[in-house]
């Protein structure tokens, strides 16, 4: 078994390293690195090459790589901005969805075998993968621009959502039981933050001790963010949540311990999670693709992207019409933020599993709605990258720079 594991490690490792260098090569990055990882997992998985195989180990250090991404997701989002006006519009517009998605799939059979399954299929097509296009968006300098500061206000509730519907609407448990276990997880997550933060605040002792071995081989400040985050995922297992919910929290938690930022520890958790944890929870979604069965139902895997874009798409680019504060941008930077918030994969991924392990979808599904989240990390930014090149081509050079 440790001979498996080292050579499924190895050729993942081989793959994270292989995958940046095909993307750089296309012009423009116009397919990210991402999409390279989920096909490079898909090649090397059991369904083709057999190369890796997929065991506790690295399920567990992907597990690690699904913390990673959601934590610096969490930490790049300001509480202020997503509970001010325009946050609540994007929380509406996810209710919108979520009851668009209810109508649509409850009518078709082919997504689901019993109501667990349906709900599911609903939470999969309401999902935004921002810690996925996090990444992306920084790369194309987008974070900064009001495109971008829009698409973090739709793509955050359009992550946080889902996350709180799989602990609600996929529990076995009653509801008032899981209202009683998220508060008291939403409670030890705020001690895990406000108590860090009242000591850096009024210890000059403790930040002192902390800033003197933040770049020794202690490294204290990093091991800090690891309790944090392996504290908070291992006490969403603990309630049966999804961890996804804890790696988010622990990224919430650290924004509010270090509002300013860390530029410092930011470089270490980049090298850390996009050096190796990150690829490697891409790479073994990939490896779940059973290529097979999404060529077997190709029309399932195209319906489900459309309604992707009918679903989480429009009703973003309804809401941005409507809006008093965006109902002035042009057609074109509307239809960017609605495509870019379309884009899912993470979410997919953890909603499938827990419906596979209920018994309430089969794995061929899986694999489709897998699939279907990984193409629309392919599509999704290259139809809005195009979106964005025809705004700058018919813009004056201030609004470039603006865009």
């Amino acid at each position: 078994m440790e001979q498996t594991e080292l050579v499924t490690l190895l050729a993942i490792s081989i793959c994270a390293f292989i995958c940046p260098i095909a993307s750089a090569a296309i012009p423009k990055k116009l397919i990210p690195e991402t999409v390279f990882l989920l096909i490079a997992g898909m090649i090397v998985g059991p369904h083709v090459l057999g190369i890796a195989q997929i065991g506790d180990a690295i399920t567990l250090l992907s597990d690690l790589g699904l913390g990673f991404l959601f934590l610096l997701a969490g930490y790049e989002i300001n509480p202020k901005e997503i509970t001010g006006k325009g946050g609540r519009n994007a929380f509406f517009t996810w209710l919108v969805t979520f009851g668009i998605a209810v109508a649509i799939i409850i009518f078709i059979p082919s997504f689901h075998s019993n109501e667990f399954g349906w709900l599911a299929v609903v939470i999969a097509l309401t999902t935004t993968a921002f810690g996925t296009l996090v990444p992306i968006l920084k790369e194309r300098n987008l974070m900064q621009t009001n495109i971008g500061k829009l698409i973090l206000e739709y793509g955050t509730w359009g992550e946080i959502c889902p996350i709180l519907a799989i602990a609600f609407i996929l529990s076995t448990r009653s509801t008032w039981v899981t209202v009683l276990v998220l508060v008291v997880f939403a409670a030890i997550a705020i001690a895990m933050a406000v108590i860090p933060a009242n000591i850096r605040q009024k210890s000059e002792a403790f930040v002192k001790l902390m800033s003197d071995h933040a770049e020794t081989n202690a490294q204290l400040t990093v091991r800090a963010v690891m309790i944090l985050l392996i504290g908070l995922v291992a006490l969403s297992a603990i309630f049966d949540l999804d961890i996804v919910l804890g790696a988010f929290a622990a990224g919430f938690a650290l924004r509010f311990i270090l509002p300013a930022g860390n530029n410092s520890l930011e470089h270490k958790l980049n090298g850390i999670g996009y050096g190796f944890f990150i690829p490697l929870f891409f790479i073994v979604s990939g490896a779940k693709i059973d290529p097979s069965a999404v060529g077997e139902h190709p029309l399932i895997l195209i319906l489900f992207i459309v309604m992707l874009l009918l679903i989480r798409g429009m009703p973003i680019f309804v809401s941005l019409s409507i809006r008093q504060d965006t109902k002035n941008l042009d057609t074109r930077s509307r239809a960017t933020v609605a495509i870019y918030c379309t884009t899912a994969l993470p979410l997919i991924v953890a909603v499938t599993n827990v419906a596979v392990g209920a018994g309430a979808m089969t794995t061929d599904t899986a694999s489709l709605l897998v699939a279907a989240g990984g193409i629309t990390v392919l599509i999704m930014p290259l139809l809005a990258s195009l979106t964005l090149y025809a705004i700058d081509k018919n813009s004056s050079p201030t609004s470039k720079k603006q865009n």
